[in-house]
């Protein structure tokens, strides 16, 4: 039996913790916030999306990829389906995405601190941990408490409101560790485009690509929301992850039309609902497609007359429109900051972490886990999946 300390009362943690206690450890875990698992009640708008169907390892993003594939694997996700109905999770999948039954995230929550419960785990919270030392095998917190194992769990950057203020980098950089670069992800995107107040309010289907010097970097397609600060919704978040926080270099190209991919495409459409609309200006004909202040900024873009009939523009000017409609470009400053994102990219280097049981291959008996490691996943559940798989293999390692 070992004695197992856990800094951070997250997903991670908590699962590591039950896991570990069911070995026969004594296992305790230091939570800073008055209560645990406080991220999980935001996850999925409240509700909890904790699984995704699709398992590709496509929605999930490292630096260091073949490392991943050794941990999201098929038994690895068939533990976390088998956990979490033996814990009473009821689940319901809409378009993929597991839910609990309830629709409500403290479902989840509440399972997870049964369990706890039943199995007898110390919980501290309003505990703050400001310093650990390594000293005969034993790991001393704050001078006061010791353990023979220690996992730290305690999130990365993403909604410090949380309790997640990037703490848990500090104390691996104190034991060796290397974290790379560390930016918001799955958040929102700035942009400096002059229409953005125009555009302000705008949700609309649409196919968003990200670009660096012209080089495709990712695209995605889902519902899109336009700010007059810039660009968001899951189809923006799921790229987030390539723009750093503070990055001029890159632009998105946005179609506001996703079923048409190319400028040949579009003008056979345009002309084709020209045809079903008789004698209407190309105002008309648009806002039959797209929202009326895409509309707008679209024509004013290419510096088109509202009032104009398409029949009535030149190839010049309805090339132009192609062009705004399919790939529409916004300029990119940034992301929004750490308060505003769900996760982060980057962390601790997956290369000095054993990926059988998440135990530090500088420090024997020291586990890492969750958000602190340089892996983020896209909407749709893959944040917690990794969460739960890494909080598994290291709480089921200790003996």
């Amino acid at each position: 039996m070992s004695k197992v300390v856990i800094i951070g009362g997250g997903v991670s943690g908590v699962v590591s913790a039950i896991y570990a206690k069911r070995k026969g450890n004594k296992v305790t875990i230091l939570e800073r916030n008055s209560d645990i698992l406080k991220k999980l009640l935001m996850t999925g708008n409240g509700r909890c999306n904790y699984f995704n169907v699709d398992q590709s390892i496509n929605h999930y993003h490292s630096n260091n990829m073949d490392i991943v594939n050794k941990i999201i694997t098929g038994d690895n996700v068939n533990e976390l389906l088998k956990f979490y109905d033996e814990i009473g999770i009821v689940y319901k999948i809409k378009n993929g995405y597991y839910y609990p039954y309830s629709n409500q995230a403290v479902s989840v929550k509440d399972a997870l601190k049964s369990e706890l419960k039943a199995l007898n785990v110390e919980v501290i919270c309003d505990y703050l941990v400001n310093d650990i030392k390594y000293d005969n095998n034993k790991f001393i917190i704050n001078d006061e408490l010791s353990c023979d194992k220690l996992i730290i769990s305690t999130g990365s950057k993403a909604y410090p409101k949380t309790g997640s203020d990037g703490m848990g980098y500090k104390f691996l950089k104190n034991f060796s560790h290397n974290i790379t670069k560390v930016n918001p992800a799955l958040v929102q995107i700035k942009s400096n485009n002059k229409f953005l107040k125009d555009l302000s309010g705008v949700r609309c289907e649409a196919k968003v690509s990200l670009y660096d010097n012209d080089k495709l970097l990712k695209e995605d397609i889902g519902e899109l929301q336009l700010t007059d600060y810039g660009l968001s919704g899951i189809c923006v978040f799921n790229i987030s992850y390539l723009v750093n926080k503070n990055d001029n270099d890159k632009y998105a190209l946005v179609n506001f039309i996703p079923f048409i991919s190319t400028k040949e495409e579009f003008i056979n459409y345009i002309n084709k609902r020209n045809k079903l609309v008789n004698n209407r200006t190309i105002y008309e004909v648009l806002e039959g497609i797209l929202n009326k202040k895409i509309v707008s900024v679209i024509l004013k873009t290419s510096n088109i007359n509202f009032d104009v009939k398409l029949e009535d523009l030149t190839n010049k000017e309805i090339d132009k429109l192609a062009t705004n409609i399919i790939t529409y470009k916004f300029n990119i400053t940034g992301t929004n900051s750490f308060d505003k994102s769900q996760v982060c990219s980057g962390g601790v280097i997956l290369s000095e972490i054993n990926p059988e049981n998440m135990m530090s291959k500088i420090v024997d008996n020291l586990y890492v886990t969750g958000e602190l490691l340089d892996v983020n996943g896209d909407c749709g559940g893959y944040n917690l999946t990794f969460a739960f798989i890494s909080g598994y293999l290291a709480g089921s390692d200790i003996k």
